[in-house]
């Protein structure tokens, strides 16, 4: 069930992305909004105690510390020192600071090995209820490590395996188009042989239902649930803008985009 103030949620924890940015004075804004709903969807309203999570698109890494905070696991002290010397949480996850980031993953393309190998080892522990997660950018499934590890899902019939691709167009130097073509399609991931369902990125409870279907669907196949979201979404000046994958936000942006949030998501 999707709680009646999730929009407030989506609007409360982009507020608290933007501030960490602004502070930091950094980039990767324009990644971390195009996939915060599918972390509130499936780290916050889905996940359970005995399943595992893995952010492979590591340079959206502030969306995964705010959804940690909100679960409680980052406290709101530990949060602001976020980019700063000594951090325990820097631009990129750095692995076994918190139990909700096993891995440092960033290298972009090897999420999905990993998260393929920990579904491997729910099946090898006769661990029937555990689903491995993870999120990954439609920039990675131009990764030779991607293929790989969709080949080995599918042989190994690792239907508790769900990869949520946040499929927003751009990579860091142009439109997916532009680069290598739509790795990221229904028919390519369909034709190797995952389950696959398209939603909208943003809309939570469609989200939610499709990663539900998924958990229940114990047909032998790999799940993938291919996310068509916004880069920079929830920000005008930010959205559809490749040059948001890089620049840090000034005082006006900065004030502007707090009212844009407030006033789109009643946060």
């Amino acid at each position: 069930m999707i709680p009646e103030n999730i929009t407030n949620l989506q609007g409360k924890l982009r507020l608290k992305l933007i501030d960490l940015y602004y502070r930091a004075n950094a980039g990767h804004i324009g990644c971390s909004l195009s996939c915060i709903d599918l972390l509130i969807a499936s780290l916050i309203n889905n996940k359970k105690p005995q399943d595992s999570f893995i952010l492979s698109k590591g340079h959206a890494a502030a969306s995964l510390y705010v959804c940690l905070n909100h679960l409680g696991e980052i406290s709101d002290d530990e949060l602001t020192t976020f980019y700063k010397n000594g951090t325990k949480l820097p631009a990129h996850p750095s692995a076994n600071k918190f139990f909700g980031i096993p891995f440092a993953l960033g290298s972009l393309g090897h999420g999905l090995p990993i998260s393929t190998g920990i579904a491997k080892a729910y099946r090898l522990q006769q661990n029937k209820d555990s689903i491995s997660y993870i999120l990954m950018s439609d920039g990675e499934t131009n990764e030779g490590t991607t293929w790989e590890a969709t080949h080995f899902a599918v042989k190994h019939q690792l239907d508790n395996l769900i990869v949520i691709i946040d499929k927003n167009g751009l990579q860091g130097f142009g439109s997916i188009d532009d680069i290598l073509g739509d790795t990221a399609s229904e028919e390519k991931w369909r034709i190797i042989g995952f389950e696959v369902l398209n939603v909208d990125g943003h809309n939570i409870e469609e989200i939610s239902n499709g990663i539900n279907h998924f958990i229940n669907s114990k047909n032998g196949k790999p799940k993938v649930l291919i996310a068509n979201t916004v880069k920079g979404k929830g920000i005008s000046f930010m959205e559809n803008k490749m040059e948001w994958h890089y620049l840090p936000t000034t005082e006006s942006l900065y004030q502007q985009a707090i009212e844009e949030i407030s006033n789109f998501y009643h946060a």
